[in-house]
This record gives structure tokens, C-alpha cells and sequence, in this order.
């Protein structure tokens, strides 16, 4: 049984002390009956980690990172490891958001080299893939999908594969209000799990977790991770108020 996971990405919102006053919120609206049922993970900027992790402690709230770079020291001006999240108690970390592909130029190899250093150094990696709205109105939803699987899961072995999470964004649905139905999304879900139990076998296929992302709001959530693919949501703009953040975890 796949243990459905809801992990929020804040992006570049809330100063530290904002931070701090959301766990708060959010745990105080969370007892250990809805956690048991399901993994949350808050995913903060860098400069709230260490105020987040010391918030959500001995809460059960697992914490993220939204990025990191794959080299684990050197001379690269502004960027974070992986050995300096693990130092913060970070146990995930997003890979390959659609944001960073775009804004930041990275590829699929440079998605491959973080999920192999994050990997490496004992971070979970959560792995988007989603296409744009011109790929999927030319039916090429599936090639794009294919695509950004096989390149970011390049090398890596079955060993280690149990740690991943994959997160579908559709591109065309994030921070616009739009989202994939709940057949659209469970439709790529189930392509995802089935191109997966191709290159690494049934069992690990069964075994993954598979998010939904592309703006996931408590009037949507219950239609779209009640799909029998749909793991959990990787949540923006409704993450970043406990309300909201806790509806969808109550789904």
C-alpha cells in the first residue's frame, strides 16, 4: 500500500519569521490520526530551513528543499549541496521543476546529475516531469513525459529507486488556475507507473509514489488523489496558507 504523500513547495514566499508562523498554524491544525494516513513534507527557501526544521520537530512534518546544486563542495558562488541540506535535517528535495527547467536552463542531463548526488548523499529525490500546453494539444504528452523519465532516471539503480518520488506537472497548469482533470492526470499517472515498470520492474512500479502538481486547491483535491495512481500533490500557491494547506491534507 502506497503511502500517499502531500508535500508543499513555497517557492520564493515567506521570510523566516512568516515561515515560523505558518508551521505553527499548520501544526496546530494536524494531529497524528491524519499523519498516519499520510507523509507532508514542507519545502521551503533555502534562508527558512533551519527555522522550518526546528518548527516542525517532533511533529511527524518531514522537510524539503526546492533545489540544490549536484557538486558536494567547491567554488560555486550561491549554490547549496546536498551534504549541507542532510546537515539541516532536509530528507527531500525537487528536481526538475518545470520552473527551473525554464528560468534556469536545466536539462535533463543536469536534472540526472542532481537525482544521482541526491541520491548519493541519502536525500529522497522528488522528480517533476510535465509537458506544455502545446505538447499536449500535438498528443505528445507521453513522448515529453518519456523523455524527461528516461533522462532523469539515467543510471540509476533499482537499489536506490525506492527513495524517488515522481511529481506530474502539467507545465500549462501551474500558478495558472487551470488543472488536469481527474482523468487527464490519472491517465499520465498511469503511463508513468507503466513506463516504469518497463525499465525497472513491476514490483518497484507498484511501489512508487506518484504525486500530482498543477494547481491543486481544497475544491479539487479529493477528486484528483482519490484516482488509483495519484499518490499524494505537490502543492504551490495553496501551501503557502494553512487552511487551505490543511484541506487538501485532510482530503
Amino acid at each position: 500500500m502506497r503511502k500517499p504523500i502531500i508535500a508543499g513547495n513555497w517557492k520564493m514566499y515567506k521570510t523566516p519569521a512568516q515561515a515560523k508562523a505558518l508551521v505553527q498554524e499548520i501544526r496546530s491544525g494536524l494531529d497524528q490520526t491524519v499523519l498516519s494516513g499520510r507523509e507532508v513534507v514542507l519545502c521551503p527557501p533555502f534562508v527558512d530551513l533551519a527555522v522550518v526544521e526546528e518548527a516542525v520537530r517532533g511533529s511527524g512534518i518531514g522537510l524539503g528543499a526546492q533545489n540544490f546544486y549536484p557538486k558536494e563542495e567547491g567554488a560555486f558562488t550561491g549554490e547549496v549541496s546536498a551534504p549541507m541540506l542532510k546537515e539541516l535535517g532536509v530528507t527531500y528535495v525537487i528536481i526538475g521543476h518545470s520552473e527551473r527547467r525554464q528560468y534556469f536552463k536545466e536539462d535533463d542531463d543536469f536534472v540526472n546529475q542532481k537525482v544521482l548526488a541526491a541520491l548519493k548523499n541519502g536525500l529522497k529525490p522528488i522528480l517533476c516531469v510535465g509537458e506544455m500546453w502545446s505538447e499536449r494539444e500535438a498528443n505528445l504528452t507521453e513522448k515529453r513525459i518519456e523523455t524527461q523519465l528516461a533522462g532523469g532516471l539515467k543510471d540509476v539503480s533499482p537499489e536506490v529507486f525506492s527513495a524517488l518520488v515522481v511529481a506530474y506537472e502539467p507545465v500549462w497548469a501551474i500558478g495558472t488556475g487551470k488543472n488536469a482533470t481527474p482523468g487527464q492526470a490519472q491517465d499520465v499517472h498511469r503511463f508513468i507507473r507503466g513506463w516504469v515498470a518497463v525499465k525497472f520492474g513491476k514490483e518497484l512500479a507498484e511501489n512508487l509514489r506518484i504525486q500530482y502538481g498543477g494547481s491543486v486547491k481544497a475544491e479539487n483535491a479529493a477528486s484528483l488523489l482519490t484516482q488509483p495512481d495519484i499518490d499524494g500533490a505537490l502543492i504551490g500557491g495553496a501551501s503557502l496558507t494553512a487552511g487551505s494547506f490543511l484541506s487538501i491534507i485532510k482530503y
